[in-house]
């Protein structure tokens, strides 16, 4: 059915790109697989525990819509497998851009730890003595070593593309 719905709203985008007129909207029943695609795909392991589920649900909706006019039922009669990847790639973006928020609140709370307060609060309420003050403030921002080197690195990269050589 979803294949129908698709393939018969694809020929009204046709008619109206030929037209000159303004692509129609989806149907809610396209609208709706979109989200109910989106929600079951967040129930996966490797989506299931993040806390801004609802906003990647929302992105690959928003993605999926802006994207819909581009599946072509000539080329493919399986519109759930196109729609699913426009839906994960929504939700690595998503994630990606999380984590670069939370990389941005990781090194603005280090900063403001001049007096070290915060290292020393770490030290003394930490579960593991072993561990570095830092790498429990990374632990709860949910940043992994190779995020912090990555998000770092891109920083410098853009600072040395953005200076004049004199």
């Amino acid at each position: 059915k979803f294949f129908a719905e698709i393939k018969e709203w694809k020929k009204g985008v046709i008619e109206c790109q030929e037209a000159g007129e303004k692509i129609p909207p989806v149907t809610d029943y396209i609208g709706e697989c979109f989200w109910k695609i989106a929600e079951h795909l967040s129930h996966k392991s490797n989506f299931a525990n993040y806390p801004f589920r609802e906003d990647m649900i929302g992105d690959a909706v928003e993605n999926c819509l802006m994207y819909a006019h581009n599946f072509d039922p000539e080329k493919s009669k399986n519109p759930f497998s196109y729609f699913t990847q426009i839906t994960y790639y929504a939700f690595i973006r998503r994630i990606e851009k999380e984590k670069k928020q939370n990389f941005i609140k990781y090194k603005l709370l280090k900063s403001m730890d001049t007096g070290g307060s915060l290292t020393s609060w770490l030290k003394n309420n930490n579960f593991d003595e072993e561990q570095n003050p830092e790498s429990h403030l990374a632990d709860y921002f949910s940043l992994s070593k190779n995020d912090i080197e990555k998000f770092d690195t891109k920083k410098k990269s853009k600072k040395n593309e953005n200076s004049d050589p004199k």
